[in-house]
């Protein structure tokens, strides 16, 4: 069944600080649109904030432009994309004025359309509906099917898309916030944004969140878990 979509989200929409978007990006909808017609439709479940105004010593932009970073600069609406570990590629939706250096992590979203072919990309069983698939930057990346190639590409027009929701379909549960996840500096700060179990305050996240640990991760991560966002 094919997942019903809003329209894209406007440039406006990313026009905005990182903290102010990264909330309103639950409950969206990630398209990736492949060559062969296909699209695959995940709910965003989790992101993570990083700013650009110097405050944030986690964030890639911290130092200034580089080659990796540049795409992280703008302007707003751009994805960037980079690579964790040397293997795992993290998905960021770019923020703020062009020259900012702000961005959102996309850490996790739940499957809707084209379960099969993501399970695919992730080298796992066909009828795979779990944490496995797209909990975690690098899982998520992985399971939409993207590398370096889509880093600066826009996200109206691209081969990934941002939607809001269509129109009559469930708001997402209560949005948790908290310190974001596997980082050592800036690590207290509470810029991680999460759909929780239910509408009760305190109310733990989904099965469709990552499970928070504190701190940076020095060995390789072979799953994208504790990949060093921003």
């Amino acid at each position: 069944m094919s997942a019903a979509l809003g329209p894209p989200l406007p440039l406006r929409f990313y026009r905005r600080d990182p903290r102010e978007v990264a909330p309103e990006l639950i409950g969206c909808r990630l398209v990736r649109h492949l060559p062969n017609g296909q699209r695959l439709v995940l709910r965003l479940t989790e992101v993570e904030a990083y700013l650009g105004d110097g405050t944030d010593p986690a964030s890639h932009s911290h130092s200034g432009p580089t080659r990796r970073n540049r795409s992280m600069f703008g302007p707003p609406g751009r994805v960037y994309a980079y690579r964790s570990y040397g293997i795992h590629t993290c998905l960021n939706v770019v923020c703020e004025a062009a020259g900012r250096g702000s961005a959102v992590l996309l850490r996790a979203a739940e499957p809707l359309e084209g379960q099969a072919t993501m399970a695919l990309y992730r080298a796992l069983l066909p009828d795979t509906r779990d944490a496995r698939l797209s909990v975690g930057p690098g899982r998520l990346a992985q399971a939409v099917g993207l590398e370096l190639e889509i880093d600066g590409a826009c996200l109206r027009t691209g081969p990934l898309t941002l939607h809001a929701p269509a129109v009559g379909q469930t708001a997402p549960n209560a949005t948790g916030r908290g310190p974001r996840i596997g980082i050592r500096l800036g690590a207290d700060l509470p810029y991680r944004y999460f759909e929780t179990c239910d509408t009760t305050p305190g109310s733990g996240p989904s099965a469709w969140v990552s499970k928070f640990r504190a701190g940076g991760r020095r060995r390789r991560d072979t799953n994208g878990e504790g990949a060093r966002p921003g």
